[in-house]
C-alpha cells in the first residue's frame, strides 16, 4: 500500500510541475510569431514537393538555393522567408489565432 502511495504522488507531483510553465507561460513576442509564420510558410511551401522555399535553404544536392528559390522568383508561391515579409497585421492575425 506503501508503494501505490508513493507511485500516486510521484504523479502528482509531476502533474503540477508540469502543468505549472504551461500556466505562467510569457505571450510570444512579435519577433517569435514572426519566426513562427515563417516556418509555417516554409513547410506548406515543401509540401508541395519544392524543395527551395528560400535563397538561405539547401537544394536536394547541397547547393544554395539563391535564385533558384520560390521567393526569388517571380509569380507562383511567395513564401515568407525574412521578417520584414512578415506584416503587423499577419502578427495580429496570428494572435488572435492563437490565444
Amino acid at each position: 500500500m506503501a508503494s501505490r502511495s508513493r507511485v500516486i504522488g510521484a504523479v502528482s507531483a509531476l502533474v503540477i510541475f508540469s502543468a505549472g510553465p504551461a500556466l505562467s507561460r510569457e505571450p510570444l513576442s512579435d519577433a517569435q510569431i514572426r519566426q513562427a509564420i515563417i516556418q509555417d510558410s516554409i513547410a506548406r511551401y515543401q509540401a508541395t514537393g519544392h524543395p527551395c522555399p528560400c535563397p538561405y535553404n539547401l537544394a536536394r544536392n547541397g547547393s544554395r538555393c539563391g535564385g533558384r528559390s520560390g521567393y526569388s522568383r517571380l509569380g507562383g508561391a511567395e513564401p515568407f522567408c525574412f521578417p520584414q515579409d512578415v506584416s503587423e497585421g499577419m502578427v495580429a492575425d496570428w494572435r488572435r489565432a492563437h490565444p
